[in-house]
């Protein structure tokens, strides 16, 4: 008899555990109903989020996201190291510039002083002429990203959280700004000794807070910014545009707190515009102007400014012979809880960061946003696209919001994002600087495959006597794949055996040399990074293109022939300059400016 109970108590256990790991796989796998009515009047996307403890999750891969052949494991933590002391001007917004290969800083003429001046020659600029007052400094400055030689540049607009990108033939194209800037279009040619030439009129709306995207003929439009829930495209220089489009989205994402300032986007490979404020995502089209699909919310907190996460268009991945539909996936990570702003700014009450970091297939027939969880919270990070197709997280704080003196406890730490290792094991932790990197930090690619790190001014003006003073140093971090272990695998472009220009769908060979005695095709990558303009957690236009590759062949002792296709048009890969790299087993080259027309 008691063998009996026995037996039925463990038969009724089993039945039991079947059916919670029956209602669990339902709610894993099928969608929450949501019946809110979306901007056009469609019904929005069923929702499913997927949250992920790395230290737990056993989860596989998902078949859409089979990984790339990758060499050994690279276990070096990275290096920083420190590049200037002084770098002028606070490094507020950054943008490499096409060929002279030298960064792009500037911070918000406001203030009335830097750390640099003008130089001698150039009259200092005259912002109160009844009072006949002056501002001698520099407010932007260029500095060769090899030997730190900086050059001050004259700005008259205020550039305080401006936008920006680069046009086909490599010119700096800044919009928005504060004040009298923020009507404001200003060009910046690609050459030693340019100097901005500014158009107070160009745009149609005061943009502030606002984000510039470049479309696939190389123009641009403008979105969002402080009171402009609309979007505007850019006319060519010199002209101005009166014409404005309404935004729904961000119409119904400006809460209180804002929280959809510096929206996230990024050019879809179709042509179209994923567009993400606050918690809510949509597909526009920039030829009619018309919604084509909106995203299932991401849920959690909100991931624009002051919540401020960061975001990046993950690699996309082109073959010999591309499909109709070119898969392309968009990351969010970190941010904030809704309140977090008013609660620091009000209260003084610190919210930690959200820690969890969200990733979509944005042309698959039912996108959803899967998430894991970083290795610590996050808010104010920047995150900058590798050339081998990492993605490394850096900068922010792990407490509070953006604003003045509106976040605590810095991120020393960046993380490396595998987005090609199984779900739960993307995360790695690495090297940490010394240097808080808090509101108003920068980081971008270079051409030697370090990231230059930069900024962090969390102070209305210059201020050192402070908890979290204005920061001029510059560092340069250098990540695992600069491992002095691994400099044998490191290929070398020969630059004069490959070509400076390329037409769309073009087959062009790249020369390297690489010191290995066989270099199999499935080890080699080719790819083409467009730089991003930076500022304020938003990296603008950030792009990486991994090219189709039909062949890599030995020509001769150490050199390599590799046979590689352009990207397919300007859907994928807009006009301009872009770095291309040669990546063997994960570890990248020096990069080469190529232009794509």
């Amino acid at each position: 008899m008691l063998e009996s109970r026995r037996l039925l108590w463990v038969l009724s256990i089993i039945v039991l555990v079947a059916a919670v790991s029956k209602v669990v796989s339902e709610v894993d796998n099928d969608s929450i109903d949501d019946d809110r009515t979306s901007l056009e009047g469609m019904t929005t996307p069923k929702r499913e989020v997927i949250e992920v403890d790395p230290s737990k999750s056993k989860r596989k891969e998902e078949k859409d996201n089979a990984p790339a052949a990758a060499g050994p494991e690279m276990n070096w933590p990275g290096k920083w190291e420190l590049f200037m002391k002084n770098s002028g001007v606070s490094a507020m917004h950054a943008i490499l510039m096409p060929l002279i290969n030298k960064v792009q800083f500037y911070d918000a003429t406001i203030w009335r002083i830097s750390q640099v001046k003008l130089p001698p020659g150039v009259p200092c600029h005259v912002f109160d002429p009844k009072a006949n007052k002056i501002d001698c400094f520099a407010h932007s400055v260029l500095i060769d990203i090899n030997t730190g030689t900086m050059r001050p540049l004259a700005l008259t607009t205020d550039t305080w959280c401006s936008s920006g990108g680069l046009t086909p033939n490599g010119t700096l194209v800044s919009t928005g700004g504060f004040q009298g800037g923020a009507n404001t279009a200003r060009y910046l040619s690609t050459c030693d000794n340019c100097v901005w030439i500014e158009y107070p009129q160009a745009l149609a709306a005061r943009r502030w807070y606002s984000t510039q995207a470049t479309l696939p003929d190389g123009t641009f439009i403008v979105v969002g910014g402080r009171d402009a829930l609309n979007y505007e495209y850019i006319l060519p220089e010199g002209q101005n545009n009166k014409k404005l489009y309404d935004s729904q989205l961000l119409r119904q994402t400006d809460d209180p707190e804002e929280n959809n300032l510096y929206p996230f986007v990024w050019l879809n490979t179709d042509g179209n515009l994923f567009i993400f404020a606050n918690n809510r995502s949509i597909l526009l089209s920039p030829k009619t102007n018309k919604v084509l699909k909106e995203f299932p919310q991401l849920p959690g907190g909100t991931r624009n400014y002051p919540g401020s996460a960061s975001s990046a268009l993950l690699p996309i991945r082109l073959n010999v012979q591309n499909p109709a539909v070119i898969p392309a996936d968009v990351l969010v990570c970190g941010g904030a809880t809704h309140d977090a702003f008013f609660r620091a700014e009000k209260k003084k009450i610190f919210n930690p960061a959200l820690k969890d970091c969200a990733r979509i297939s944005i042309n698959d027939p039912n996108p959803v946003w899967k998430t894991e969880m970083m290795p610590m919270s996050r808010v104010m990070s920047d995150t900058v696209l590798l050339p081998n197709g990492e993605v490394l997280i850096v900068n922010g704080a792990k407490l509070g919001s953006s604003g003045w003196n509106l976040a605590k406890e810095p991120n020393f730490s960046p993380i490396l994002y595998s987005p090609d290792k199984p779900l739960g094991k993307r995360f790695k932790e690495l090297a940490a600087s010394t240097i808080p990197r808090m509101y108003h930090s920068i980081a971008i690619a270079l051409p030697d495959g370090k990231v230059l790190v930069g900024g962090s001014n969390t102070n209305d003006g210059y201020q050192y006597n402070v908890e979290y003073p204005t920061e001029l140093r510059i560092e340069k971090f250098l990540p695992p794949y600069l491992d002095p272990a691994l400099a044998i695998m490191r290929p070398r472009i020969i630059n004069t055996a490959t070509p400076k220009q390329i037409k769309y769908g073009q087959k062009f060979d790249v020369n390297i040399e690489l010191k290995q005695p066989n270099v199999p095709k499935e080890n080699v990558m080719v790819t083409m990074l467009a730089p991003s303009f930076t500022t304020h957690s938003v990296s603008m236009n950030m792009r990486l293109l991994m090219l189709g590759i039909k062949d890599v062949k030995n020509v001769g002792g150490d050199n390599y022939k590799i046979e590689a296709v352009a990207p397919p048009s300007g859907n994928v890969a807009p006009p301009g300059y872009y770095v291309l790299s040669a990546v063997y087993n994960g570890v990248p080259s020096v990069g080469e400016w190529i232009q794509i027309l």
